[in-house]
């Protein structure tokens, strides 16, 4: 087990809680320069906080107290952490084999021994028949396995992914993805993942932890984040596009510049008339030719698609608010839309997930620690 709790006010804030599992794999989101591969290089032991604690399978890699004293120091070689970057970084004088081999030099291994170990790692790859190719006559998805490999050579404790997939095309991409999906089971290790992909994130991880500003905001299942941000920078961050704005009573949610009323469980957590962001999944919107004792009359504004996924952006016909739906384009067609159509909207007021406004400036943010959802 990762355990991960650091903090600072300077140069810049960093506010970051979080925990991984072994076997587990955690992706960190947030906008570019929010801090997350700054919580990399904190882990790896590259990058020095004011206080906190890191703490892997039970052995204190780091710990400074609130005092400023430091109690534990682990140098970045003592703490066994696998890295893979974004550039590959291989050494482009030598062979595959010999950049897998580099983390494995001082080790008391014997030469022998250490190649079988490396064409291991180089088989499970996929890449085995590449080991005596120097970088430049690999691609970028074969460079990037063969980084892999290296950050895997020394068996660490905690994987370290900096958006190792950003500078790849698309179905190399996805092979990257299953080779990670298979590897993760038999190393039994926590796997920290940084990528701006939501779709990514959502993809591999078992938890998503949000950065903004140095500040972890909300840790969750993708489903639960996706479905119930804890505030509207969350929702903003992780691009929520169906949230608005409305005044929360008694179970009474409002809708800014609409006259309809949706009845919504009052888990007692907002205040009464109090102003919040709401957000609705997209299987809290149903779509209709006719009208429904509780549907809306809206207009189709724009469509578009992309393979057999169609967006469509309807506007309120009492309003200038307008709601996002995606569907499949066979149900477009069922439903004969096109741009102009009258169409009629229902929300199911229990799959709405209302939340408080937390502007980026609120001081709040940065005495909040990451709790469960």
């Amino acid at each position: 087990m990762l355990k991960v709790k650091i903090s600072q006010t300077s140069p810049s804030p960093l506010q970051i809680n979080l925990e991984c599992a072994p076997g587990e794999l955690h992706a960190l989101v947030g906008p570019s320069g929010s801090g997350k591969t700054t919580v990399l290089r904190t882990i790896a032991g590259l990058n020095k906080p004011a206080r906190g604690k890191i703490e892997c399978n039970d052995e204190a890699w780091f710990e400074v107290d609130d005092l400023g004293k430091q109690v534990h120091q682990l140098s970045p070689a003592e703490r066994s952490c696998g890295f893979l970057f974004q550039q590959y970084a291989l050494f482009p004088h030598l062979s595959a084999l010999s950049n897998v081999l580099i983390p494995l030099q001082n080790s008391k291994l014997n030469a022998s021994n250490r190649k079988v170990i490396c064409l291991d790692l180089l088989d499970r790859m996929g890449i085995a028949n590449l080991a005596e190719r120097m970088p430049h006559q690999l691609s970028g998805g074969q460079q990037q396995r063969v980084a892999l490999a290296r950050a895997l050579a020394r068996q660490p404790k905690v994987l370290l992914l900096d958006e190792p997939f950003s500078a790849i095309d698309a179905p190399t991409r996805q092979s990257l993805y299953k080779t990670l999906a298979d590897l993760r089971g038999d190393l039994k290790i926590p796997i920290l993942l940084v990528t701006h992909d939501l779709r990514e994130a959502d993809l591999l991880a078992d938890r998503i932890t949000v950065i903004d500003q140095g500040i972890s905001l909300q840790t969750a299942a993708p489903q639960v984040l996706f479905q119930k941000p804890r505030n509207s920078r969350v929702a903003e961050l992780v691009g929520i596009s169906n949230m608005f704005h409305g005044v929360f009573d008694a179970g009474s949610l409002s809708w800014d510049g609409c006259k309809q009323l949706f009845n919504v469980v009052d888990k007692g957590k907002i205040p009464p008339k109090a102003r919040v962001a709401w957000v609705i999944p997209q299987s809290g919107l149903s779509v209709h030719s006719t009208p429904t004792d509780t549907s809306m009359s809206t207009v189709v504004e724009k469509m578009s698609s992309l393979g057999q996924i169609a967006t469509i952006q309807f506007r309120m016909q009492d309003s200038k608010n307008t709601i996002e739906w995606e569907a499949s384009s066979a149900e477009v067609r069922r439903l004969g839309m096109e741009i102009g159509s009258q169409m009629h909207l229902e929300l199911d007021g229990n799959q709405i997930h209302i939340m408080p406004l937390r502007p980026i400036n609120d001081p709040r943010r940065f005495q909040e620690s990451v709790m469960p959802s």
